[in-house]
């Protein structure tokens, strides 16, 4: 017997044959189910066609096969390497062609149904795939049930008559390439594989078939109206609610609203002759009137992120579990919206979102980005061959999803350009399902979408749009706006967070957007802790740009995760008179490297609701008093159950009796008042933290004078300070001693600093190396003892330019602390700003390290709400943030003192504190984790300033008021050692 081996259907841009037509999932039903998830038998060829089609039969011995996990990728599994690319395709650009090195995965599955499952002559059976990359064909018993492509979507085959109550065998061929590939070019890993569920479904007579909920809400009567749709007849009962209609038959009662803060849901039932389907009804209508985007009659301000789905070892193979993780940490962290970029996701996380509240921008399995590479040309979305594809992604998307409350909106896909294949899909949509608005950010006219949606634009841009002085067509001028991708968060970053959101709280236009990403796909490697592209020898890669979310792989939350949560809080505390917008903090309070402003008494705070639709009710507030950042009181704050955008202003207690004097602030707090679905009672939602006196700056007499060291020939002492006599270098303060103090401007460049080569605006990194600032010399000029004063004069220049810094270091003492003045004034010409300006030094022995500043994480000057003034204390180790290429990091802002390896550091003014074990050349040189090796000293920098981070890995830099430009400046240090 010849057995076959057929691969025309690879390149076809056919979507496929043999499945059925989409439909609306179950979440639960009584009919019987079957997952087939587990460990199935594997083969790896490396061609589409280099083995035939006999795996597939019956009898066929696969005992000598691998095994892999389904739900997953066989390249995570230890059978052959993942790729990365952004946008560029792996594979020549030659549609649908795809290349004859074709890694094909073989899959088998044995089973036997069952105990209890049905006869055969009760009803049929459908097979049921939720996802396969990219392109598969598929047998049961032998028989071939047909093939299809679309990754991230469903897809079903009828398969009653194939079953036996034993010795079943379900076989899959799975291709990495195929045509369906040049539709997938997401900014991801390409990951072959079945990477979800595989069920088989028992379908009884008269059992469901596709069903449309229907549940508007109508905010001026209070009434929800529900109308189930079924293409078999049934009956709806939503007990609760009274509700026992017919399917198809509306009815409206009194009803409590479905929205993201207040996700109300209905348990319900469609119930056919052969089934009982569950239902979870939201009432809410979207619509997009009057150039806003409204829910239950509310503009809302989305406050989101774009989520790929992402676990450090099973890829995109996602659990529930990890789905729960992730909205939970999302709620926990004030964002309120999710785009599902660029694909839709499980099914199981939109009933996540249902249930817990999140809006959701569901996208289409869409990209093709790469075909930017050739202008465009050949794009399939411009070509009729491919429009049956593209509509065949578009209803799979609407019909699996379009039962959940939580979906706001449809967005046809992402980067995938213009043409006659976007517009048939939003013209299927829009007829299909005219109660959601439709998104693309490509169609730049919004000919076919009913939102003006952007990309990573300056913030004077934003603020244009917000004006109304964008331009462009008048129709898109009277659409609403969001930004679908913002704030790059890779590496360091994102700053400039803080200056979007006051420009979304400032015009109803801008109706808020989505930070890039939720995750870094980080792949967990024992080389490197986290491998990113061209780890596994790609010939063709975009590196650590696949490292770029508010979550590390193992979902710690990044600083630009807690700082985006204090941006987004939906309750604003300030002063009376002074309230920030868009941060909820007084000017002045945020804990950045400058003197403190705004000081003064306050008696009462302005608390105003930022939320949609929820009331203050859940919340309860509390008031602390600190003195030099320990708390000397603390109680309940009286707030009302402040309707939204709604205010009040709440006095304060009177400063508590007998307080020290010293440096004083009021911190308000916003708490949930009882546990909830997604956090316990307790969690801090918001918090303003407010300065009533300013702090006591350090002050030093120049009692003592430099004098050398009676039979130490070289050394001079001055208080508690020993200097190298020929270079004026500190060697010790007390008995600690001190290597290597210098001013310092360099840091290990972030991704932000170096940006995308794509960019036209000037990237801060390339810059800085061009001049040579990662490779400064010191010279220095002069050793002066004067009186009172060790004066040491110095020149810090790179080789190759005669741009410089003139720096002199100014030592005074009173006896007992060595106080350092440090006076900088650039020299030559100066076309970049510095990566930061303070001195460097390295302690012998340091671990644990205290401060009383900004804590507790990292800030940066573009990157400071989230910082709260306090006492912190963490250990050298744990100051170190692991973003997965190593860059600068660890920052603490705002300090005013710190100690460590028993030395004490006062700041005048404040300052950025950093402490590591290795340098910043050895930092700034490490490609991984695993690169860092910790040395015996640790380098702590003082920094009077830094330069911001901004988001120019894919967005724009810092704002101006941001960067540090060359520019006088004087700062000052003292030094001690720590009693005991």
């Amino acid at each position: 017997m010849t057995v076959r081996t057929r691969t025309d259907y690879v390149e076809d841009v056919s979507p496929g044959t043999g499945a059925l037509p989409p439909r609306a999932r179950y979440a639960s039903s009584d009919a019987m189910s079957f997952s087939l998830n587990g460990d199935w038998f594997f083969r790896l060829s490396e061609a589409a066609g280099a083995e035939d089609d006999s795996f597939a039969r019956d009898g066929y011995d696969t005992s000598g096969w691998a095994r892999v996990a389904v739900p997953g990728h066989w390249v995570l599994q230890g059978h052959g390497s993942p790729v990365y690319t952004n946008h560029r395709y792996p594979f020549p650009v030659d549609p649908p062609r795809v290349p004859d090195e074709n890694p094909t995965g073989d899959h088998v599955r044995p089973f036997d149904l069952p105990a209890g499952w049905p006869d055969p002559g009760t009803g049929g059976a459908v097979l049921r795939f939720d996802g396969v990359e990219s392109c598969a064909r598929v047998w049961l018993n032998g028989t071939e049930l047909g093939d299809f492509k679309g990754s991230r979507l469903p897809h079903e085959f009828a398969v009653g008559p194939l079953l036996r109550p034993v010795g079943n065998v379900l076989a899959v061929r799975v291709h990495q390439w195929s045509a369906g590939s040049y539709l997938e070019d997401q900014d991801q890993w390409w990951l072959p594989g079945v990477f979800r569920d595989v069920t088989l479904l028992h379908r009884p007579p008269g059992s469901a078939g596709d069903f449309f909920v229907h549940a508007s809400y109508d905010h001026l009567g209070r009434t929800g109206t529900l109308r189930v749709d079924s293409a078999v007849a049934g009956r709806v009962l939503v007990p609760e609610l009274g509700v026992d209609v017919a399917a198809g038959e509306p009815v409206t009662v009194p009803a409590e609203p479905w929205t993201a803060e207040t996700p109300r849901l209905y348990d319900g039932v469609l119930a056919t002759a052969g089934e009982r389907v569950a239902l979870r009804v939201g009432f809410r209508t979207v619509e997009s009137a009057d150039g806003l985007i409204r829910v239950n009659g509310r503009a809302v301000l989305f406050r989101g992120v774009n989520r790929h789905e992402w676990h450090p070892r099973r890829g995109r193979a996602l659990d529930l579990a990890t789905m729960r993780e992730d909205v939970l940490l999302m709620k926990q962290h004030n964002i309120n919206a999710v785009r599902t970029s660029h694909y839709p996701p499980h099914p199981a996380f939109l009933d996540l979102c249902d249930e817990l509240g999140l809006w959701v921008v569901d996208e289409c399995d869409l990209e093709t980005h790469g075909f930017t590479e050739q202008g465009r040309r050949g794009n399939p979305a411009d070509d009729d061959r491919w429009t049956p594809a593209l509509l065949d992604r578009a209803a799979r998307m609407v019909e699996r999803d379009k039962n959940h409350p939580s979906v706001v909106m449809w967005s046809l896909g992402n980067e995938a350009g213009t043409g006659r294949g976007l517009t048939a899909m939003a013209g299927w949509i829009h007829g299909r399902d005219p109660s959601r608005p439709v998104h693309y950010e490509g169609d730049p006219d919004c000919r076919d979408t009913d939102v003006y949606s952007r990309m990573y634009v300056p913030h004077a841009e934003v603020e244009a749009i917000g004006r109304g002085l964008d331009g462009g067509p008048r129709a898109r001028r009277r659409l609403p706006f969001v930004l679908c991708e913002y704030a790059h968060a890779m590496g360091n970053g994102p700053g400039g967070l803080a200056d979007y959101q006051r420009l979304f709280e400032a015009h109803d236009r801008l109706q808020g957007g989505f930070v890039w990403e939720w995750i870094d796909h980080g792949i967990e490697d024992e080389r490197y802790g986290y491998a990113y592209g061209g780890d596994f020898g790609e010939e063709l890669h975009d590196g650590n740009f696949v490292c770029d979310g508010l979550l590390f792989p193992d979902r710690r939350p990044s600083p630009g995760l807690v700082e985006l949560k204090k941006v987004v809080e939906p309750v604003a505390i300030g002063r009376r008179d002074s309230l920030s917008p868009g941060t909820g903090r007084a000017p002045g309070t945020a804990a950045d490297a400058s003197p403190v402003r705004g000081l003064g008494p306050v008696d009462a705070v302005r608390v105003t609701n930022k939320y949609d639709f929820a009331d203050l009710s859940a919340l309860a507030f509390t008031w602390s008093y600190e003195v030099d950042g320990e708390t000397v009181g603390s109680g309940p704050l009286a707030v009302p159950a402040l309707a939204p955008g709604a205010s009040a202003e709440v006095e304060l207690p009177e400063a508590p009796p007998g307080a020290p004097a010293g440096e004083a602030h009021w911190t308000v707090r916003a708490r949930l008042a009882a546990d909830t679905p997604w956090a316990p009672r307790g969690h801090v939602v918001a918090w303003g933290q407010f300065a009533v006196s300013a702090r006591r700056t350090p002050s030093v007499a120049a009692t003592a004078a430099p004098v050398p060291v009676p039979g130490e020939d070289g050394l001079i002492t001055l208080g508690p300070g020993t200097f190298d006599t020929r270079t004026g270098a500190l060697r010790t303060v007390g008995g600690v001693a001190v290597t290597g103090l210098r001013v310092d401007v360099w840091r290990a460049t972030t991704d932000n600093d170096d940006g995308a080569a794509w960019q036209r605006d000037p990237r801060c990194g390339p810059l800085w190396r061009t001049l040579g600032l990662h490779r400064m010399r010191h010279r220095v000029d002069a050793v002066e003892r004067t009186g009172d004063t060790l004066t040491v004069r110095t020149r810090v220049a790179p080789a190759g330019t005669g741009a410089g810094l003139s720096a002199v270091y100014r030592w005074t003492s009173d006896g007992t602390r060595l106080r350092l003045t440090v006076s900088v004034v650039p020299r030559g010409d100066w076309p970049v700003p510095l990566p930061r300006l303070g001195v460097r030094l390295g302690l012998a022995a340091a671990d644990r390290v205290r401060w009383y500043g900004g804590g507790p994480g990292e800030a940066y000057p573009d990157s400071s709400t989230a910082a709260v003034v306090g006492r912190w204390e963490s250990s050298v180790d744990d100051l170190q943030t692991p973003y997965v290429r190593p860059q600068e990091n660890g920052a603490r802002a705002g300090v005013r003192w710190a100690e460590l390896g028993g030395l004490r550091v006062e700041g005048d003014p404040g300052f950025f504190l950093t402490a590591r074990r290795w340098t910043t050349e050895q930092l700034d040189a490490a490609a991984h984790l695993t690169d860092l090796v910790p040395g015996d000293t640790v380098w702590v920098n003082l920094d009077h300033a830094q330069h911001g981070l901004g988001s120019q890995s894919c967005g724009p830099g810092p704002l101006p008021r941001h960067r540090l430009e060359a520019g006088p400046a004087e700062f000052s240090f003292v030094f001690s050692e720590v009693p005991g």
